[in-house]
C-alpha cells in the first residue's frame, strides 16, 4: 500500500506532515510513502528514508489560490503531483493538509469520480458523548444538492462506517428540522421517501442537529451547505466552551484554581477525543482522497494516515466502485 503525500500543504508544513509520517512508519511497516515537495526541507524532518520515496516539486498551492486555476496552472506543485501519482496508479491514496478547494477540484479532475456518483461528498468522523463517534456528510464539497445526491451520500457513508469503523449495521439518519417524516425541505422529504425504500442500508429516519452528538446515529446525511454550517457550529461551540472553562478557572478563587489544576488532564483528554477522528475523506472518488486540517499536528497527521491505512486495508473504495457499477 502506497500513500502519496502533499508534504508542502498546510500551516505547519512540512514539519508536522513529515513528523506525522515518522509516527505512521513506526505503526505501519507495510505502508510506503511518496513525499512530494522541497527535498531538503523534507529530509530535515524525516527520521530515515525506509519505505519512503521523495519527489521534488517546485511549486506550492496555498489557501489564497483559486482552486481551478491553481490545479491547471501549477502542474509542478506538491498537490498536483501527488494527485497525478494516484491518477497513474503509482500510489493508492493521497493525503493533504493544504487547500480543501484545490484538493477537491484536483480529485475530481485527476482521480475522477465513481460511475453513478454525480457529487462526491466531504465526510468526517465527529465525536459523540458515548465515545463512539459518527460520520457526517456532506460537509461542504457541494453547496446545492438533490434528493438523489443525499441517497448516494447515505450509501457512501454506510459503506465507510461498516468497513473503516467496523460497525456491522450502521444506522443512517437524514438531518432535518424535526424527527417526523413530514419535516424538512422538499429535497429532504423526497430523500426520506427514497431512503425508506432501500434495503441495502439501515435508514432510521430523520434526526435533529441537537441529537447528533448524543450518538443517535452512526451516519448523518445532509446537503453540503447545511452540513458545513452544522460542522462549523460544532467546532465553534467546542472551541468557545474550552475557552470559557479556562477563563473561568483562571479568574476564579484559589479553590477554583486548585480544582482546575486537578481536572486539567481530563480536559486535555476530552480535547484530544474531539480531534481524534482523522482527516476528512472525499468519498465518491475512485481512490481515497483525504484532507487533514490545515493546522494539523504530527499526531493528527498520523491519525489521518491510520485512517487511510484502514480504507486501503478494507478496500472500501473498491467495494463502493463495484456497488455503483452494479447499480448502473
Amino acid at each position: 500500500m502506497k500513500i502519496a503525500i502533499d508534504a508542502m500543504g498546510g500551516d505547519n508544513a512540512p514539519e508536522s506532515v513529515i513528523k506525522g509520517v515518522n509516527l505512521a512508519k513506526q505503526e505501519f511497516p507495510d505502508l510506503e510513502f511518496q513525499l512530494f515537495g522541497d527535498v531538503a526541507a523534507i529530509k530535515n524532518y524525516l527520521d530515515d528514508e525506509k519505505n519512503v520515496e521523495i519527489i521534488a516539486t517546485s511549486e506550492v498551492i496555498d489557501f489564497h489560490d483559486d482552486p481551478v486555476t491553481a490545479i491547471k496552472s501549477k502542474k509542478d506543485s506538491s498537490l498536483v503531483q501527488a494527485l497525478t501519482a494516484v491518477k497513474k496508479g503509482e500510489a493508492d491514496a493521497i493525503l493533504s493538509a493544504g487547500s480543501t478547494g484545490a484538493l477537491l477540484t484536483g480529485g475530481l479532475l485527476l482521480v475522477k469520480r465513481m460511475k453513478q456518483v454525480s457529487r462526491p461528498a466531504l465526510m468526517s468522523t465527529l465525536p459523540t458523548s458515548d465515545g463512539k463517534g459518527f460520520d457526517m456528510l456532506d460537509l461542504g464539497a457541494n453547496t446545492e444538492n438533490t434528493a438523489q445526491h443525499l441517497v448516494d451520500f447515505a450509501i457512501l457513508g454506510s459503506y465507510y462506517a461498516q468497513n473503516v469503523r467496523g460497525i456491522e449495521k450502521p444506522r443512517v439518519a437524514l438531518l432535518s428540522n424535526g424527527a417526523e417524516e413530514s419535516k424538512g425541505s422538499p429535497m429532504v422529504k423526497e430523500a426520506h421517501e427514497l431512503l425508506s425504500g432501500r434495503t441495502d442500508i439501515d435508514f432510521i429516519g430523520n434526526i435533529e442537529s441537537r441529537d447528533i452528538l448524543a450518538g443517535a446515529a452512526d451516519v448523518v446525511v445532509a446537503d453540503g451547505f447545511t452540513g458545513n454550517a452544522v460542522l462549523k457550529a460544532i467546532e465553534g461551540t467546542m472551541s468557545t466552551m474550552f475557552k470559557m472553562i479556562s477563563s473561568t478557572i483562571k479568574s476564579g478563587s484559589l479553590t477554583t484554581k486548585i480544582g482546575g489544576a486537578l481536572v486539567k488532564p481530563a480536559l486535555y483528554s476530552l480535547k484530544d477525543i474531539a480531534s481524534s477522528g482523522g482527516g476528512a475523506a472525499f468519498v465518491g472518488l475512485k481512490a481515497p482522497v483525504v484532507k487533514a486540517h490545515g493546522n494539523s499536528t504530527e499526531i493528527e497527521i498520523a491519525t489521518a494516515l491510520r485512517q487511510i491505512h484502514k480504507m486501503l486495508e478494507t478496500d472500501v473504495t473498491g467495494k463502493l466502485v463495484t456497488h455503483f457499477e452494479e447499480m448502473s
